[in-house]
């Protein structure tokens, strides 16, 4: 067995509304091979993860899985499930699963909800190694190889997950339903979308001064916009040798403290150092953070941290210096190691609480003391371990935030003005906690940038405080969400004009719209990126521009399939319609599973949200009863029976009545247009584009346009800007030339039933279809040209899709023979060459319609040989009889 590939789909997939891992597995000599078939393989396994027996699998109760087992299923199956059971021996939280045919024979994806992509990669290949082996009858060392392999993962868990300040903010952010992603493998969040995206690492802010944050870095300039300031502060200086630090030492004539210039989290600082052979050893152990130290004066009293946040302190602990309590049994050595066993002690940031380490601080505390780490102290003693009370070496913190005299709030606040944080870590000794501030009783002994919270989120002691929640609330005040407007458009046909025709709507509202399509990225009337983009990470590149206030977003099928969607909920989905294509791609077999597929966009669409359907197409019809959202439905026709329930029940509707677009809630109804005023309808010759403004108009008026908007965006938008589709070129010859992206039967009879409305002598259809659709796919699309047009010239796309060059033509040219064996066909495989072919044999008064896959070279073609591009076919001559190419 081989692993083929491993991804992961962070947002909501055909799968899960959650993030998943996705792994591509060929089973190789295992194809076609089942659990029964190798001897003893089921009991081992069992024996070995004897969890195992617990799973449901598709009986949906414990032990379907063993039963399973028992009765034969497949190794991508087996796989799937020793993978979650690993997963959930290291801690995680993991339940869903499913195995899927993917590509081939033996070509299977493994699919399961991920909670952390690493670790799991990981035992996904652990579990295969442990399946190989025990078809093999290899049984030796797999119980030690499960254990080592679990311990791995939780590692790797423990590297890889956010520590619990930035978890924190994260949780604040969904439980105030702010879009919220990871951005790399550190604490990076980007949170909201568009003109409301912000960005947080840890507890540094966008908002976050650089100059405020260097100045906090450089300890002694601190202190002297603080003295400066009137806050009270220890006085000291810097030394860059160990003569400068001793003298440092002599002159401030009393106990002091000895800690690196640039240090951070406690390392490498030794307090109330009164001796000075103790003054040289604290010297050499803060060089080895940093190349100046800080001495100044020792400040006894209680270590508190004050949070300030916006310019409020909202909450203060007492941090409580690393040690432990004898119990007259163990030595000082054995309490550490068990204190940190202590399950909420982890070794950096990841826990509540840090595991104690023994460093020469340590050492040298205890030595002050007269006490050896072989020590056994008396039960009850409290060994100190360090002076500083940083949790990040060890400390313990107990909340005081409303027993601490208000005073000390103040003088934290303006210590965080002075020095320009806006999220600010206040170390302050207190003499008395519950006496008011005097320069005499306290002092601030340093200012933090990028302030751990845990101490807050999760103390050892006292009244936990859920300081995230402020940290988000000074990037988004007043309950803002962080959102702006999303439209979703998905379907078969007539996505990308929908989009074009919203995107419009909301740029005449003056709005900066970001939209994607199979043209390009958008920022208003600017392509930003070109290409087919319709996939999440085209989405993502517009809900993460800070100049976006809406986005329209075409999402088609393959994006979906392959990295899900880049939003959790939109506020409007318009779904086109749904008919045959891309059967026999991504494990879509029929139109069942296409409109699946689809379906994800509508169902991810806030509940107070629109889903706007097309009730003309008989599969969306179907989806009607499954959604939780408001619908409104459009129809080309007055009389359809699913508009009339829908407003009956006092729904809401757009439909074509007495040839204007109606917009109907309930009894009541209002005319919006006339069609043959819509320019991109051709005087509402084109069916389809009649169907995309309904859907346009439904989806402007539920993300809150008047109707008189919605009206002068149907009459302002012109052909010319809806490039790709229905592209009329008139030819000095007296002919026009029609360049259409149809590329599916509905596409294809929608073009036809428009171009036999047109006045001509003879219709050419220049078709093919794409590699990748199945040949019933193909098929079924010549069977809808053969009757639109006089003659065709088939052509192939260049980009083969794994086709044989020829294939796709050749399965058109015979299909068309069969149907239409009275009409020409030729073959052209080159679609530029098919063009020069017709150019050069049309006549007055002809059209030929080319369903391109690249348009470029074509309108360079058409414009060399002296074409220009028109809106509309007037000439109307006799016709004449059929014309053989």
């Amino acid at each position: 067995m081989n692993i083929v590939s491993v991804r992961h789909i962070a947002g909501p997939n055909v799968y899960l509304y959650k993030p998943i891992l996705v792994a591509r597995v060929h089973l190789e000599s295992y194809t076609e091979k089942e659990s029964f078939d190798f001897p003893g393989f089921t009991e081992s396994l069992l024996e070995l993860l004897p969890g195992l027996c617990e799973h449901h699998c598709a009986k949906g109760e414990p032990g379907g899985f063993v039963e399973r087992l028992h009765g034969g299923t497949y190794f991508g199956h087996i796989v799937e499930h020793v993978t979650i059971e690993l997963v959930t021996l290291a801690d995680l939280d993991v339940h869903y699963g499913k195995t899927v045919y993917a590509d081939g024979p033996g070509i299977y994806d493994i699919v399961m909800e991920c909670k952390s992509f690493a670790a799991q990669k990981y035992l996904l290949h652990e579990a295969l190694e442990i399946v190989v082996r025990l078809t093999q009858g290899r049984r030796d060392g797999l119980d030690e190889r499960v254990q080592a392999a679990v311990s791995q993962a939780k590692r790797i868990v423990a590297e890889t997950q956010l520590g619990p300040s930035t978890q924190a903010i994260v949780d604040a952010c969904r439980r105030r339903q702010i879009p919220v992603r990871r951005i790399g493998d550190g604490s990076l969040l980007e949170l909201g979308y568009g003109v409301h995206k912000k960005r947080i690492s840890a507890t540094i802010t966008d908002q976050t001064s650089c100059v405020a944050v260097d100045i906090a870095s450089n300890k002694q300039l601190t202190k002297e916009i603080l003295r400066e300031g009137g806050i009270p502060v220890p006085y000291g200086g810097v030394a860059e040798s160990l003569e400068d630090a001793l003298q440092l030492f002599r002159e401030l004539g009393k106990s002091v403290v000895v800690k690196p210039f640039d240090g951070r989290q406690g390392q490498g600082v030794s307090l109330n150092i009164s001796a000075e052979a103790e003054a040289a050893e604290a010297y050499e152990i803060a060089r080895m953070y940093a190349d100046e130290v800080l001495v100044e004066s020792y400040v006894p009293g209680e270590n508190v941290r004050l949070l300030v946040v916006a310019g409020s302190c909202v909450a203060v602990s007492q941090r409580h210096p690393a040690h432990v309590v004898g119990d007259g049994v163990h030595t000082v050595a054995e309490l550490i190691d068990l204190a940190n066993e202590d399950p909420r002690r982890g070794d950096g940031h990841e826990l509540p609480l840090t595991k104690l380490h023994v460093d020469d601080v340590v050492e040298a505390t205890l030595e002050k003391a007269g006490i050896a780490l072989t020590t056994v102290p008396e039960a009850g003693q409290r060994v100190l371990l360090r002076e500083s009370a940083n949790l990040s070496t060890g400390g313990e913190a107990t909340d005081i935030t409303r027993q601490i005299h208000p005073s000390y709030k103040r003088l934290a606040e303006r210590s965080a003005r002075l020095i320009g944080l806006d999220v600010c870590g206040v170390d302050m000794v207190v003499k008395e906690l519950n006496e008011p501030a005097t320069p005499d009783n306290c002092a601030v002994i340093e200012v933090n940038a990028a302030p751990g919270i845990r101490m807050h989120q999760h103390p050892s002691h006292g009244m936990s405080i859920d300081v995230a929640d402020y940290i988000v609330e000074s990037l988004y005040p007043h309950g803002h969400n962080g959102r702006i407007p999303i439209i979703s458009v998905t379907g078969t046909n007539g996505k990308t004009t929908t989009t074009r025709l919203i995107a419009y709507g909301m740029q005449q509202e003056g709005k900066a719209v970001g939209y994607t399509t199979t043209g390009g990225v958008y920022l208003n009337d600017e392509l930003i990126q070109r290409g087919d983009t319709t996939g999440p990470r085209s989405a993502q590149l517009i809900l993460s521009n800070p100049d976006v206030e809406v986005a329209v977003l075409e999402t088609a099928r393959g994006g979906i399939m392959r990295g899900g969607l880049a939003y959790d909920k939109a506020d409007v989905a318009v779904m086109t319609n749904i008919s045959l294509d891309h059967i026999g791609q991504d494990n879509i077999d029929t139109i069942e599973d296409l409109v699946h597929v689809k379906s994800l966009v509508a169902e991810c669409v806030h509940p107070e949200g629109t889903v706007v359907l097309n009730a003309d197409n008989e599969h969306l019809v179907a989806l009607m009863s499954r959604l939780q959202s408001n619908l409104v439905l459009i129809s080309s026709r007055s009389d359809n029976p699913v508009v009339g329930r829908h407003l009956a029940t006092g729904g809401t509707a757009l439909y074509v009545e007495g040839g204007y677009i109606v917009e109907a809630n309930g009894a009541m109804k209002r005319r919006l247009i006339a069609v043959a005023d819509i320019p991109i309808t051709m005087r509402g010759t084109i069916g389809f584009h009649v169907e995309n403004a309904l859907l346009a108009a439904a989806a402007l008026r539920a993300i809150g346009l008047s109707r008189r908007s919605v009206t002068l965006t149907l009459q302002r938008f012109q052909p010319e800007a809806n490039r790709g589709r229905c592209m009329i070129y008139q030819m000095p010859g007296g002919f026009h030339v029609i360049l259409d992206y149809a590329h599916n039967a509905a596409g294809f009879r929608g073009i036809g039933e428009w171009v036999n409305q047109l006045p001509h002598r003879q219709l050419y259809g220049i078709v093919g279809v794409p590699g990748d659709r199945a040949d019933s796919v193909i098929i079924e699309s010549a069977q809808a040209l053969a009757p639109m047009f006089d003659a065709f010239i088939v052509k192939e796309d260049a980009d083969k899709r794994g086709r044989r060059d020829g294939e796709v033509a050749h399965i058109m040219v015979q299909t068309l023979r069969q149907v239409v064996p009275q009409k020409s066909v030729r073959t052209i495989l080159s679609e530029t060459d098919a063009l020069v072919y017709a150019l050069e044999t049309l006549s007055q008064g002809d059209i030929a319609c080319l369903f391109y896959e690249s348009a470029e070279p074509l309108e360079r073609l058409l414009l060399e040989r002296g074409g220009r591009r028109v809106t509309d076919i007037t000439l109307a001559p006799k016709r004449a009889s059929y014309a053989m190419l």
